[in-house]
């Protein structure tokens, strides 16, 4: 193996828990200035929040919504092109053809859009006394899976909700996909249940890197976020995680040793592909 191949299966990704505010362009400039930072520390791939841009609410996103291109992503892309890092934008409210969507726009590092990830599960829940909360009275689903190649991996994206649906994560790594990113926004009920257990379900069920974004934690949101964004090995360790504040974090992801897991717990051919599969209905 050659040492540039060698150097390609180690990268460092850098998550980014931003203070979301009510001022898009502080979020805008805020979300810049820590992108940068994470490029100083030689992140090769950034992850925004979901709703980095925006509080997060349904009342809320037909304000802030933006079609792709427009404000947000133009600053992205140019972020991206700036820093030469592969950009995980978050999410933002995007409007298309009067529709809305909890829309991720994801850049390369020579600031050229790659793909956008409409939320395919939208948050429609009701757990009695402690929340009720309904995408689906502004937002549309997403239809599409989508996936994302770079030079280390190939990469599956799906936000929030998406996290929960075994199904999706099982479609990506069929698809080769070795991280799964999550921008997302779990609150005060179902954060301390299942946000780090869907994590490392993910992870350990596919034998991937999972990595997750969350707004910081603002008691003062209408919409309160738990935080606690995660980088999770195909082990199911958790090797990163932040508090409720706002920060970057960082992880090596080290695809040699997700290999090595593979190769341990040969999960992949062990599979009864004759008793059972998963398959997509539609490609994406």
């Amino acid at each position: 193996m050659s040492t540039f191949a060698k150097t390609m299966t180690k990268f460092r990704l850098a998550v980014i828990q931003l203070h979301v505010t009510k001022v898009k362009d502080h979020n805008l400039y805020r979300a810049r200035g820590l992108i940068k930072e994470a490029a100083r520390q030689d992140a090769k791939m950034v992850i925004l929040p979901e709703c980095f841009n925006s509080p997060y609410g349904s009342s809320f996103f037909p304000q802030y919504a933006e079609r792709i291109p427009g404000e947000s992503s133009q600053v992205l892309s140019e972020v991206a092109k700036e820093n030469g890092v592969y950009l995980v934008g978050g999410s933002i409210p995007e409007q298309d053809e009067g529709k809305l969507f909890n829309t991720c726009p994801v850049f390369g590092p020579d600031g050229s859009l790659l793909l956008k990830h409409r939320k395919i599960h939208l948050f429609d829940i009701d757990v009695p006394g402690k929340i009720r909360f309904q995408e689906s009275d502004t937002l549309s689903p997403g239809s599409s899976l989508s996936v994302f190649d770079t030079p280390y991996c190939k990469v599956g994206v799906g936000i929030c909700y998406d996290m929960r649906f075994a199904e999706l994560a099982q479609l990506y790594t069929k698809k080769g996909c070795q991280l799964l990113v999550y921008p997302g926004a779990f609150n005060m009920t179902t954060g301390p249940a299942h946000w780090e257990l869907l994590q490392r379900a993910r992870a350990v069920d596919n034998q991937v890197y999972v990595a997750t974004a969350s707004p910081a934690r603002d008691e003062e949101a209408s919409y309160v976020a738990w935080g606690h964004s995660t980088v999770v090995s195909p082990w199911g360790e958790v090797i990163s995680k932040a508090g409720s504040e706002e920060t970057v974090i960082y992880a090596d992801i080290d695809l040699q040793y997700l290999a090595d897991v593979r190769q341990q717990i040969p999960i992949t051919s062990q599979r009864r592909t004759d008793l059972y599969t998963v398959n997509a209905v539609q490609e994406g």
